[in-house]
Parts: C-alpha cells; structure tokens; sequence
C-alpha cells in the first residue's frame, strides 16, 4: 500500500496530504494529526509516520496532512489558530468520507492534533469509531489563560499582536481564542472506544490532560508510557505496538 500526494481544498486554501488506500472493495481508514507548528513531513519526530506505515502494512489505510500553513500547505502560519485548524480537519475528514468503500474511519492525534481529533471525535460521534490520542495538549487552555506557550511567557489579559518563538510567529487570534475553547464539553460527545497514551515525563504537557480525557470517556483505557517525553521518543515500541493492536485487533 504505497502512499501518494494529493492536495484536499478549504475555503479556498489547498492542503497537502498524503493518502494510501488498499485494493480491497472495502477498508477501514485513520486520520493521522500532528500537533503545534508541526508538518507531515518531520524533521524531527517520526512518531505518525511510523504509525502511518505499520497500519498500512495491516491493511488499514491513512491519511495524513499538512493543517494551513505548514509544511507544503497552502496560507500564512502566522494566522494558525484552532478555529481554523478545526475547519482544515474538517475538510479531509469530508474527503475521507467521501471516499468508495469505506468501512470504518479511525482518528490518531498527537499533542494539538490530540486535542482537535478529541474535538472532531465528539463532532462526528456518529461516524468515528475508534480514537487515538497521544500526548493530547489539551492543557493549551489554561497555558492561554496564565499566558505562557512553549517556554514564552506573556499577559493574558493584554496580549500583543504577535508572539515571537524564533523559528516562526504567531497572531494574538491564537491566544485569544485558546483561552475560551470548551475542549472536554465537546470531546465527551464521543462515546467509542478511545486509546490515551502519554509519556511519564512529558515536561510540554502535564498528563492530567489525558487523566480527564479518560475520566469522561467509559469505553477509553490509558497508558503511561515509562521514561517517555512529549514525543514519545522513549519505549516508543510500546507506543507502536499499543496503537497496532487498538486499531487492528477487530479487523475480519
């Protein structure tokens, strides 16, 4: 199952993405989401990739993308928010619908794509059934609401127009909106099967973000991954062979 470039379109903006469909008449499918300023194609963590292609091999199709932005998709990073990012998912969830012979669709997030395949997972309660998250940065909220992100501190109460991290900047719409996005009142929506993985000593996002998730989803089992950071890097078979088995164990 070979994967291939394809360009899916939001209000006007072209997304990349890569998809890999079997030639079964029918297949199950994952949506693969990364997080914070990250890219389909990474050059430092491999983590959905991986996945990506260990699904494939079992005969489960993927479907990976750049969210506006980033990486080979089209429109100004500086403008990302979650409202939009929320808009660009939607617009490859619809194409995955869409597609002839789908049988089940799956949705695996990592970090911020965590947070918004919670979201889209309680959006389409009706058509997802089953949801991966790794790492869920759902703490992005109350990071909003003290003013700080990725080590920048700032005031939440008078936020500047842009932030500055270096590599790349951000408009204050990110900030703003961050502090007000009901993140858990939408995700509980969802009442499918659910995998939470996070790492013990994830320093980026504290793991009560997964603890709640788990609190309000009764079909959903956690995992600490031992030794692991933000990304997974450590024991990162564990976290291949947990997702392996969670996706695949019901395929005919």
């Amino acid at each position: 199952m070979n994967e291939k470039d394809i360009k899916i379109s939001r209000d006007g903006l072209n997304l990349a993405a890569k998809v890999s469909l079997p030639q079964n008449s029918t297949f199950d499918l994952a949506i693969l989401a990364y997080g914070f300023v990250g890219e389909m194609n990474p050059r430092i963590n491999d983590l959905l990739p991986e996945i990506a292609n260990k699904l494939q091999k079992k005969g489960i199709a993927t479907l990976r993308f750049d969210f506006n932005g980033h990486g080979e998709s089209e429109g100004p990073l500086d403008n990302m928010s979650i409202y939009n990012e929320l808009e660009d998912y939607h617009a490859v969830l619809n194409y995955a619908l869409n597609l002839k012979g789908l049988r089940k669709l799956y949705l695996v997030g990592h970090s911020q794509g965590g947070v918004l395949s919670s979201m889209m997972a309680g959006f389409y309660r009706d058509k997802i059934h089953k949801l991966v998250l790794m790492s869920p940065a759902a703490t992005l909220v109350d990071d909003a609401r003290i003013g700080t992100c990725m080590g920048i501190n700032y005031n939440p109460n008078n936020i500047p127009a842009k932030l500055d991290f270096g590599k790349f900047k951000l408009n204050d719409w990110y900030f703003r909106t961050a502090q007000f996005i009901n993140i858990y009142d939408v995700a509980q929506s969802y009442r499918g099967p659910a995998l939470i993985l996070h790492g013990e000593k994830d320093k980026v996002v504290n793991n009560y973000a997964s603890i709640r998730y788990h609190a309000i989803w009764p079909q959903s089992e956690i995992h600490m991954i031992a030794e692991s950071d933000h990304g997974l890097h450590q024991n990162r078979q564990e976290v291949y062979d947990r997702v392996e088995k969670f996706l695949c164990d019901d395929l005919d």
